[in-house]
């Protein structure tokens, strides 16, 4: 008798360079823990970003800009993700780099806009009159077709809902019938019914059936309470940039040649300015009424020296609009050359009238015991086991090349153990694996030491 083992259907989740960030670290008077939230060291920057966040939260940042400087690997870019994960899970975190702007197919302009309204979400509540519960029964009526011939059509659909409490039969219009076969709803979902639109919202599986084996790792939810028929809030979460899209696209039928020409549409449309602000007067009415309140996220544009002069002129109206992102630049340059221009220098390729805007956040280097912290961190983050000698060698790594090298000799050395017939990566490995592969300076150095032999 042959016994196979069934594995495992979850999905494998990529673990991103910072997957362990959770925060900035800060205890209750705003002071940086050494080592908390996956942040380690970097104490001064970690509590001037806790103040931007109480600006922020205080809402006293409009019209600023925040800039993170500080030599290549410092963690400034995990500093700007600690500080939307402290504003809140639901706030939109947009990162770019300056380089983003330049693209053939749309203005520059156009990509700075689009990703300053991707990072201004739009919270909308609303109390609707639904019909909600776990669907025990969905059966299309059909008749015969109005055009004649032999085909059928669906003249109505009985449905029946299910709640802790009750139950209630429906009859439904075709046309909530599309709905129901766009949301892939079947008996045992649980779903909600607009009273008012007719509008279809699958929440999950109801949790009946949560003991069946199901291939796509099914989301389950508890069965409704109260009665089928309600008021019920609902809370939607969107950016601006999807009102955007979703405004811009043409509405066309459902026919092949339809299709035809949404797929042929270039993929990068530009969205013009006197649709943006159709949807920021509808925005506002929103708001007003109560039916809405904007969460302003974060934009992070990283290499903002990367930026020329035309969209540093245009950054000026973005930062001052009413409807504007907290905005985080990085840049690891010094005095250099802005771009756009032939002779104009400047700290860090910025315009000095845009400086003058910025808070100014310093990253420092890391010491040794910071990037041993660091680098045990990442390692148990990948699921990594680590002698504590190689995590000493790979701190020494760091220290002579850079702590971003030193990281990525990590799932190099676990290979290099693994073929040696081990689980965990022991001091051999680091060692092996260093001699294999070379940092940026020895390159540099043998280039410089061998440069007769290299075209140049």
């Amino acid at each position: 008798m042959k016994v196979e083992e069934v594995k495992s259907i979850v999905k494998t989740q990529r673990i991103s360079a910072h997957s362990h960030i959770k925060g900035l670290g800060l205890d209750e008077n705003g002071f940086a823990i050494q080592a908390a939230a996956g942040l380690v060291g970097q104490e001064q920057a970690r509590e001037a970003a806790g103040v931007v966040v109480d600006m922020i939260r205080s809402k006293k940042m409009a019209g600023r800009a925040i800039l993170l400087a500080g030599p290549p690997g410092t963690g400034k870019t995990a500093i700007a993700l600690a500080t939307a994960q402290e504003l809140g899970n639901k706030v939109p975190f947009c990162p770019m780099v300056g380089s983003e702007v330049y693209s053939s197919e749309i203005k520059k302009t156009e990509v700075l806009m689009e990703n300053f309204r991707r990072a201004i979400g739009l919270r909308i509540r609303e109390t609707k009159e639904v019909y909600e519960g776990e669907v025990s029964e969905l059966t299309p009526v059909e008749t015969e077709s109005p055009a004649g011939g032999y085909g059928k059509t669906v003249s109505h659909v009985i449905i029946t809902l299910r709640t802790a409490k009750g139950s209630k039969q429906l009859k439904l219009d075709p046309s909530i019938y599309e709905a129901l076969q766009k949301e892939k709803v079947e008996v045992g979902d649980v779903i909600y019914i607009e009273a008012t639109s007719g509008a279809v919202k699958r929440q999950g599986r109801s949790d009946a059936y949560a003991t069946e084996f199901d291939l796509e790792a099914e989301e389950y939810v508890p069965l409704p309470k109260g009665e089928v028929h309600k008021k019920k809030e609902v809370v939607q979460d969107v950016t601006l940039h999807d009102l955007d899209a979703a405004n811009a696209k043409p509405q066309g039928g459902q026919d092949v040649l339809s299709m035809m020409g949404q797929l042929l549409k270039p993929k990068k449309t530009e969205i013009t300015d006197k649709l943006r602000q159709e949807i920021n007067k509808i925005v506002d009415k929103y708001i007003d009424q109560g039916v809405a309140e904007l969460v302003p996220g974060v934009l992070f544009i990283d290499e903002v020296h990367m930026l020329d002069i035309e969209t540093f002129t245009y950054l000026h109206r973005a930062l001052e609009s009413a409807l504007a992102p907290i905005v985080i630049f990085a840049t690891n340059r010094g005095r250099c050359l802005i771009r756009g221009t032939d002779d104009v220098y400047s700290p860090h390729g910025i315009p000095l009238d845009l400086l003058d805007r910025l808070l100014i956040i310093r990253t420092m280097p890391y010491n040794r015991s910071d990037m041993e912290q660091i680098l045990k961190l990442r390692a148990n983050t990948e699921g990594l086991e680590i002698d504590p000698d190689a995590i000493s060698a790979l701190g020494g790594i760091g220290t002579k090349a850079t702590l971003r090298y030193a990281v990525q000799l990590l799932t190099p050395a676990h290979l290099t153990a693994k073929i040696n017939g081990r689980n965990h990566i022991a001091l051999e490995d680091i060692e092996e694996t260093g001699s294999l592969f070379l940092d940026a300076k020895s390159s540099a150095k043998i280039l410089q030491e061998n440069k007769d032999k290299y075209m140049s």
